[in-house]
């Protein structure tokens, strides 16, 4: 009896030529046009926390350096406190300094200053390297020999 109530209700949700699977969900369940997924969703206007840092790091503050007073953003003076407190002796604020100019800034280390050009010495160790890899030997006896071979001595 169960049965026949299971068919039953199986032939009404889904007519015959239409096959229910993966990517292909019951016609009742899907959504209906104009219907939104996340009817309560996200609402709008509200801000996600980037924009809240950008936003609050861009305001002006009244700080004092000697005598005078000056409007900066709250940005900058973070930037001048952490600069002043490794100025100071504060070993964390001089590594955070450091470690922040050498990712955001330009240093240019590690960057060549002219183009490096090869010697001849270095251009035949180049030429026999590739001739043994085009080759396919590679084995340890190849190697020796073009070692040889370079050094001037018979094999």
């Amino acid at each position: 009896m169960s049965d026949d109530v299971t068919e039953e209700h199986a032939s009404e949700a889904a007519p015959n030529d239409y096959e229910v699977g993966y990517g292909k969900p019951p016609k009742h369940t899907r959504f209906k046009p104009g219907q939104s997924g996340n009817p309560s969703g996200r609402p709008k206007g509200t801000k996600n926390l980037k924009t809240d840092l950008v936003e609050e790091l861009g305001e002006k503050i009244m700080i004092r350096e000697g005598e005078r007073s000056r409007n900066v953003s709250k940005q900058r003076a973070l930037v001048k406190s952490m600069l002043n407190r490794g100025i100071k002796g504060d070993a964390r604020a001089t590594a955070i300094s450091l470690s922040t100019m050498m990712r955001l800034l330009d240093t240019g280390e590690g960057a060549p200053e002219v183009e490096d050009v090869l010697l001849d010495d270095e251009l035949e160790i180049l030429e026999a390297f590739q001739k043994r890899m085009t080759r396919g030997g590679g084995d340890v006896g190849s190697v020796a020999e073009d070692e040889s071979a370079l050094e001037g001595e018979p094999t």
